[in-house]
């Protein structure tokens, strides 16, 4: 039976030769540190444009019938070397009173689907049926995405206006939003009919996590730009103009991300653990480094950072005191590469050490951020260790002995016995799935009804509780006679089985207390997606931006890898 140390050694070994040790899963897979992360160059977007530019993909419009207030169908087309993939998206008029990011909405401004293809007349219009419905209507096996968007109303009426004015926007209040359109779902994986992640894991081009839904919001980037130019040059066919090029590049994608993405992580421990271990194994291999002349990037990084995190709004007071001490961390770090300490530093793992006594766990994590992302050429190999199949983590080898399972709890799941399951605060919550959206959702279990169909997500609730249950049993018995009494036990006697061989795919922290925030858990999948400007809405949801900066389709090929942290310019934005 293999050991976490044995399993150490062996990620040790994959890391070519590094003589720094991974991250401890107990230090770094808490909810603190887990709602500190920041998106890096290993973030799914990020994935996906180096392939399409890799590939040389081949972008068109085949289709733009919009009326002059922007209303009507468009179809956007990307054809990689083996297979093309087309978003159709559909504009509406909204009456203001329909407008809500909540998903008990049942109207959007614009509602969109990733077609296997070129879609034809006939399949436009089966779309144009179902689509915009969303969850009341169905879309088939052609399509792999079904997602659905909202107009930030007040910027996009600003664009048109200055457009139409012969004006650029107003760079200010660009940059204090970041978006056109707010995307409130983009669902794939077979739901509303659509092809299952079984066959689109296969299509050439979207092998990788997440990527039909990166490249689904990709292509909605530019048809927000492209629908709020339209819209100018319908209102002013002689005066308008278009964005420039920087501007045009400050707009993102803006999301609205509830509790419907938090249960992921629990219910895919294998996928979570590969999520992580690909950051933690740049991490290993960039401190590893020696710093090389490359004071200068850092410091240009440090402060493009620092004015990308100013310009973030958010009402939420605890994020707004969180954004200044990221900004003050990296005023921090700026200082520090001009004194002496740094200029005695060797390797980045130094710099690392530093910012673990000095900086905020925001600030931590900002800098792991721009340490892997100056050393491309170390880590972008990492990227096929997302891939994972999940069905091997289904078998449970029923010929441990349970003196052996014990070992392994109280040495894997060390951290689950700090809770105190008798105190209630450790029990407040319950995780159930809404009867109404089919969506997850989070219970207070002493004030709400509904803890009865509790999801089992408390994993460090079950852990304690097989504990307890093994100790009554013989330790020279086999795992398969205790489960055939104890079959409730078999769900967390398979977590163990996985954990022990993948010691990142456990979140080590009880996401039942009432301590805690479940943002934590989105702004984690958020930063791994590539996700910006966190802006929590309450503690179950937030909104955030895609794709702010990135060359567009059209420039993909002249483009370089570093538009995520791009270096500070300033801008006229009377032009």
């Amino acid at each position: 039976m293999p050991n976490y140390e044995q399993v150490s050694a062996g990620l040790k070994v994959s890391n070519q030769g590094s003589t720094i040790a991974l991250r401890l899963p107990e230090k770094v897979m808490t909810l603190e540190h887990m709602g500190a992360m920041f998106p890096h160059r290993l973030s799914f977007v990020r994935l996906l444009l180096r392939r399409v530019k890799r590939e040389n993909w081949q972008f068109s419009r085949p289709v733009w019938r919009m009326n002059a207030d922007g209303y009507g169908v468009a179809v956007y087309s990307f054809k990689g070397p083996k297979r093309t993939y087309s978003l159709v998206a559909f504009s509406n008029e909204l009456a203001p009173e329909h407008r809500t990011d909540r998903v008990i909405a049942t109207a959007w401004d614009a509602s969109f689907t990733l077609y296997d293809g070129l879609p034809s007349e006939d399949d436009i219009a089966r779309l144009a049926a179902n689509v915009p419905l969303q969850e009341a209507g169905r879309i088939s096996e052609s399509e792999l995405s079904l997602s659905r968007a909202n107009k930030s109303l007040r910027l996009f009426d600003h664009v048109v206006d200055r457009l139409a004015a012969g004006l650029q926007p107003d760079y200010e209040i660009v940059s204090s939003v970041g978006y056109l359109f707010r995307t409130t779902a983009v669902y794939g994986s077979g739901k509303m009919g659509a092809a299952d992640f079984e066959k689109t894991g296969t299509y050439p081009g979207l092998a990788g996590p997440f990527q039909a839904e990166m490249l689904v919001v990709y292509l909605i980037r530019e048809f927000s730009l492209d629908l709020v130019e339209h819209v100018a040059t319908m209102r002013a066919p002689k005066k308008a103009v278009v964005l420039t090029d920087y501007i045009r590049r400050q707009f993102g994608v803006g999301n609205s991300t509830g509790l419907g993405m938090a249960p992921f992580l629990v219910n895919h421990p294998a996928i979570l653990n590969q999520w992580m271990l690909v950051r933690e194994t740049a991490l290993a291999r960039v401190r590893d480094l020696p710093i090389a002349g490359q004071k200068d990037q850092l410091m240009a990084y440090a402060s493009t950072f620092r004015q990308r995190v100013s310009q973030w709004q958010t009402d939420d007071v605890a994020q707004t005191h969180r954004n200044q001490l990221l900004c003050d961390d990296m005023d921090k770090l700026s200082a520090f590469l001009h004194t002496l300490e740094f200029a005695n530093f060797t390797r980045w793992n130094e710099v690392y050490e530093w910012s673990e006594r000095h900086l905020s766990i925001d600030g931590q994590e900002g800098l792991i951020s721009l340490l892997i992302e100056m050393n491309g050429p170390a880590v972008d190999d990492l990227e096929g260790l997302y891939d994972v199949n999940e069905l091997n983590s289904f078998f449970i080898n029923g010929l441990w002995r349970i003196g052996d399972v014990v070992a392994a709890l109280d040495s894997d799941y060390a951290w689950a016995f700090d809770f105190n399951f008798d105190d209630p605060n450790e029990m407040a919550r319950f995780w159930y799935v809404s009867e109404e959206k089919l969506e997850p959702r989070l219970g207070e279990r002493w004030h709400e009804q509904g803890s009865e169909r509790e999801l089992p997500l408390g994993v460090a609730r079950a852990i304690c509780e097989l504990r307890d249950a093994l100790s009554h049993f013989d330790m020279d018995s086999k795992l398969a006679e205790f489960l055939l009494l104890h079959p409730e036990h078999r769900h967390t006697c398979r977590r163990l089985q996985l954990h022990h061989t993948r010691p990142y795919s456990e979140i080590c922290d009880n996401i039942l207390s009432a301590k805690m925030r479940p943002i934590d858990l989105l702004r984690f999948k958020l930063a791994c997606f590539g996700a910006l400007r966190f802006d929590p809405r309450s503690d179950r949801w937030l909104r955030i931006s895609l794709y702010q900066n990135a060359p567009f389709a059209r420039e993909l090929q002249k483009s370089n890898d570093t538009w995520m942290f791009p270096i500070a310019a300033t801008v006229d934005s009377t032009q």
